[in-house]
């Protein structure tokens, strides 16, 4: 059997710049099948469709160790490596980061995603203070022997509409990127981001490999692939799209 470590290894290698790992987020044991019977390489949970499948918002309303119970019966349903959304951590001391990090481990996951923005209101971090934070989800890594994917979502772009991103935005997630990386994160997560100049220098510039999140503007895979991305999101898209379905095939059968 692969064990956790490797996985987490080949996970880190599925990030290659212009050839962009997609993720098809699930939300459960189920969806994760479904999606790793399509072929994907490894699976993606989100937030959004996590909480909303348990019927909770995002933004960490679900509680912990619900999440933790949904985490591991999905893990334990693919053999592909999981990666898992942990919001902001669950808390906002390191020592509360590094906590939520050692149980999601536990679990099986060989990666996750830390945001640096307060779930509450979506206000930005400041830099240095989420640089700490990921350095303790790195140092909880460390104990557990697993080379954990730590992918630091940034969420510099959803501090105004898309019509407003400009290049000094891109600074700022560059800055944050490189602040980032010093504590030891894998990847760098930009939710957002559509614009394809923005998106070529953040993944021209960016020590880590990009991340980007599909919604409404954003290039196709095989341009994206182009501008160097190294991992594509469908976040809560795969959720949403189930769900629609679904309250569409009721109303039909109702009708």
């Amino acid at each position: 059997m692969t064990t956790q470590n490797e996985k987490a290894r080949q996970f880190h290698a599925l990030h290659v710049r212009g050839q962009p790992l997609v993720l098809f987020n699930a939300w459960d044991a189920g969806s994760a099948r479904a999606v790793a019977e399509a072929g994907a390489a490894a699976i993606g949970t989100g937030s959004w469709s996590v909480a909303g499948a348990q019927g909770f918002a995002d933004g960490e309303q679900m509680p912990f160790a619900l999440a933790l119970d949904n985490l591991r019966r999905l893990v334990a349903a693919v053999p592909q490596p999981v990666t898992v959304d942990l919001e902001s951590g669950y808390g906002d001391a390191p020592e509360q980061v590094a906590a939520t990090v050692a149980a999601a481990l536990e679990t099986g996951a060989v990666g996750c995603n830390l945001e640096d923005s307060f779930p509450a209101n979506g206000r930005l971090r400041d830099p240095a203070g989420q640089a700490g934070r990921l350095a303790a989800a790195r140092q909880a890594a460390g104990k557990s022997g697993v080379a954990l994917f730590i992918n630091a979502r940034t969420d510099v772009f959803f501090q105004k509409p898309a019509e407003a991103h400009d290049m000094a935005m891109v600074d700022d997630a560059l800055q944050r990127a490189r602040a980032y990386a010093d504590a030891g994160a894998s990847g760098l997560f930009v939710p957002g981001v559509i614009a394809e100049a923005l998106i070529a220098r953040l993944a021209e510039a960016s020590p880590l490999p990009v991340n980007v999140m599909v919604m409404p503007g954003l290039p196709g895979r095989a341009r994206l692939a182009e501008l160097g991305v190294a991992r594509i999101s469908h976040g809560p898209g795969p959720w949403r799209g189930a769900m629609q379905w679904l309250t569409e095939a009721a109303r039909a059968a109702m009708a």
